[in-house]
């Protein structure tokens, strides 16, 4: 067998089965750019975006329980921050600026999170919502420096202090996937590890984890932080796509998209919000063209059946296709 271990078949099939959705999306992603026209490249780019938002809710939402309706707060932040260091005091660095918001946005979220995590269950999310909320008319408010309802624009592409390079959108796509790759990683690491596996048994029963010795507040905390801060990396990337910020961004409809995403792609499944994400854009993209007007009801419409019907999110039905596939497919090898 030529040195073959067959002992390590079985092994090796079961990280493939595990790992070929990542790769394959890896793939689509990297080849897409350069067969696509502008306008679906600059879809991409958001698409990314948005899956790392939606990806920071879920680390939350599907892995501690904890659904909130405030997470564009920390996307806006980030945003707001871009901008107006940008536009406003002339700072170029993308390294200082991207610092300057994940500071920001996790003493935001600590904040936030001692007054949200007093409470739990619907309670919870209605302070989160008022939470986003206050950052929303605040932003709105401080027109000086916000811009109010007009936004900050003329945000050029980041400088990353490397001579030679002439941006253009493909350029600044490819910067938005390493980012995206080096945030989802890091999170499948927190994810996979003892605060991680933690943070399941608190979502699954957090009376058995205070049982067992567990600090279930400051675990739930800890994690209210870490989603902030990678929902305002987010953000970061979006005040370049978007070359400025505007009062949307920390709006509500913006933690709604979040959370449609993230149940039609699934809550229980790491790369599922990839998948909402890419349904949602794509969709929004379209009722952009036909029925601009209507997307506020139609993305309610879709919210509404989404939770009627979606409940297990189309990455978990994805994700047993595959593994039928991966039994048919060692079947027929065996």
């Amino acid at each position: 067998m030529g040195g073959l271990n067959l002992r390590s078949v079985p092994r090796l099939q079961l990280v493939l089965s595990k790992f070929v959705p990542f790769i394959v999306i890896g793939v689509i992603f990297i080849v897409l750019p350069f067969i696509a026209p502008p306008y679906l490249q600059s879809m991409l780019t958001k698409v990314l975006i948005y899956a790392l938002f939606a990806m920071s809710l879920n680390l939350i939402w599907g892995y501690t329980g904890l659904m909130s309706l405030g997470h564009a707060a920390y996307f806006g932040v980030g945003s707001y921050i871009t901008s107006i260091l940008i536009i406003r005091y002339g700072m170029d660095s993308f390294w200082l600026i991207i610092l300057c918001a994940i500071v920001a946005t996790a003493i935001l979220a600590s904040i936030f999170g001692i007054i949200a995590l007093r409470v739990s269950g619907l309670y919870f999310l209605l302070v989160t919502l008022a939470l986003g909320q206050l950052i929303y008319f605040f932003s709105l408010a401080w027109r000086q420096m916000t811009g109010g309802n007009s936004g900050i624009f003329g945000v050029p592409y980041p400088d990353l202090g490397i001579t030679g390079i002439s941006w253009n959108a493909t350029y600044f796509y490819f910067m938005v996937l390493v980012i995206l790759g080096i945030c989802s990683y890091v999170m499948y690491r927190i994810l996979q590890s003892p605060f991680g596996q933690a943070l399941v048994g608190i979502r699954e029963n957090k009376r058995r984890m205070r049982a067992l010795g567990y600090n279930t507040w400051l675990y739930s905390y800890i994690a209210f932080i870490i989603a902030g801060v990678f929902a305002g990396i987010a953000g970061v990337l979006f005040s370049y796509f978007l070359k400025g910020t505007t009062i949307a961004q920390s709006g509500l409809t913006t933690s709604t998209i979040a959370l449609l995403i993230v149940i039609i792609g699934s809550t229980r499944v790491f790369w599922g919000p990839i998948v909402g994400t890419i349904i949602v854009v794509l969709l929004e993209y379209f009722v952009s063209i036909y029925l601009p007007a209507r997307w506020p009801m139609i993305l309610g419409a879709i919210f509404i059946i989404s939770v009627m019907f979606l409940r297990g999110g189309i990455g978990v039905n994805l994700l047993r296709l595959w593994g039928r596939v991966s039994y048919w497919y060692g079947s027929v090898k065996g």
